[in-house]
């Protein structure tokens, strides 16, 4: 069985997938690995692809923290850090390399709050993120 927050992250990616394709995104591949690291999504939208680091956290691991958290307080995507960048831009520049594509892309980061009682599942993004 899976660790609890292998599970979680896949709910989440579960989740941005198909809020995703409800907004027109067609989905290419999930979980892309390379010696660089994973890229959790990947799809095309407007002959555009994304890439999209998916950060999630359930209500349940959230109430383990020590401070109060809300949606407001707790922002999930403040995990993807300098460090993290450099390894999804490199992992990005294998994919490119390996699929020969040359047009236009962008790296998206996609929060995800997971009520897992409620089964409900409330997804924020940040478009376009620039990998300095």
């Amino acid at each position: 069985m899976n660790p609890k927050h292998i599970q979680i992250g896949a709910l989440g990616e579960g989740a941005v997938r198909n809020h995703l394709k409800r907004k027109g995104f067609v989905p290419i591949e999930s979980n892309f690995r390379a010696k660089t690291g994973e890229i959790d999504l990947i799809l095309k939208k407007n002959q555009k692809v994304h890439f999209i680091e998916v950060k999630t956290v359930s209500c349940e691991t959230a109430s383990l923290r020590t401070q109060p958290v809300s949606h407001g307080t707790y922002r999930p995507e403040d995990n993807v850090h300098r460090g993290k960048l450099r390894k999804l831009l490199n992992t990005i520049q294998v994919w490119l390399s390996v699929h020969k594509y040359e047009g236009d892309w962008q790296l998206d980061i996609a929060a995800v709050y997971l009520d897992i009682e409620a089964k409900k599942a409330s997804v924020r993004m940040t478009e376009n993120v620039i990998v300095e």
